[in-house]
């Protein structure tokens, strides 16, 4: 009787979960659209949505707001699903609990890529950034996974990790000697670079969106075979699964994720960290429940933590992507020490 009452609390603990997900989602929209400079109220919140949804402009200033913050609540959900999806991916295929885009150094070679671009070659649309940003987080994702798998004991957790944060700072660094003696792009893209949904304009949201459905498609799509995976590469691949391409067809998904977002918010950092081992920790490693909640989690995560700075730093505000960092170095710091050492 327990072991056939087991898989029955696992699904009703999973759909509790999902629950609060879908609620708290609502809910970091609401605070979003009600906090910034200027708080509003719920009555304004509506009436801003309905005017923007009719196209038209109101007339209360409040609700006016409203509408100026649709954008960016519509992209902190955006980013923030495709950052922890992200993340999740990368974790399952590598078996990594320190796999995450920021810690492996995509983000920052998405960053690298599209400060190059237009530097150099003078790049300025949106399209423009999203394919630099693809280039730069592939092969950064490829050097990674090399340098960390050279030496006795091939690729581990603590190896990929160390070797993500060599090529984060070396690439940082490049980042920097291209931006000095640039005065214009510098001023550009000192606030990009943190990480910030500030920026968001439904022009440049229609263009990455395709790509983060897609990779959403596709990482959805792999969740049986990432669960096998889970299980040793010589028992999935007596399963039926075919290792290698699950791999590579999971790992492009989550790079392009990554690199979508860091071409229009910026890298940010952590939230492709936090959120899976969150929901691992509440929901269980089934690949088929943990990715669409990564999703969810994340969403919350970075909604709330772009609120949270405008709040903060009312009148201004502090860029999402400090607040993500502030979370989640404690969070690495925690699984760091939980990882064996000896793995190096």
């Amino acid at each position: 009787m327990r072991r056939a009452s087991a898989p029955r609390g696992d699904a009703r603990r999973r759909v509790v979960v999902l629950a609060v997900a879908l609620v708290a989602v609502v809910v970091s929209v609401v605070l979003s659209l009600s906090f910034g400079s200027r708080p509003v109220s719920l009555d304004q919140i509506m009436a801003g949505i309905a005017a923007w949804v009719r196209g038209e402009t109101p007339a209360d200033i409040g609700a006016l707001a409203v509408q100026s913050r649709v954008p960016r609540t519509v992209l902190a959900l955006l980013a923030g699903a495709a950052l922890a999806l992200s993340g999740a991916l990368m974790q399952a295929i590598t078996r990594n609990p320190l796999a995450d885009p920021g810690i492996l150094g995509v983000n920052t070679g998405a960053a690298l890529a599209v400060v190059i671009g237009i530097a150099f070659f003078g790049v300025s649309s949106a399209l423009g950034y999203l394919g630099l940003a693809l280039v730069g987080s592939f092969l950064t994702a490829f050097f990674v996974y090399f340098v960390g798998s050279v030496g006795p004991g091939g690729t581990t957790p603590i190896k990929l990790a160390l070797a993500g944060a060599a090529t984060t700072a070396a690439l940082s660094s490049l980042v920097s000697a291209v931006l000095l003696p640039r005065q214009n792009v510098m001023d550009e893209f000192r606030y990009w670079q943190i990480g910030n949904v500030g920026r968001a304009d439904w022009e440049t949201m229609g263009i990455i969106v395709p790509v983060l459905a897609v990779g959403t498609l596709v990482a959805l799509l792999c969740a049986s075979s990432l669960n096998a995976l889970a299980l040793g590469d010589d028992v999935a691949t007596g399963l039926g699964v075919p290792v290698g391409r699950i791999r590579i067809v999971a790992a492009i998904a989550g790079v392009a994720l990554c690199a979508a977002v860091t071409a229009v918010a910026g890298p940010i950092g952590f939230v492709g960290l936090m959120v899976p081992h969150a929901v691992r920790l509440l929901s269980g490693a089934d690949q088929r429940w943990l990715l669409p909640l990564s999703a969810l989690g994340g969403a919350i995560l970075l909604t709330l933590a772009d609120t949270i700075g405008r709040v903060i730093g009312s009148p201004g505000e502090v860029e999402a992507g400090i607040i993500t960092a502030f979370l989640g170095a404690p969070v690495l710091i925690a699984i760091a020490r939980r990882t064996r050492m000896k793995a190096l």
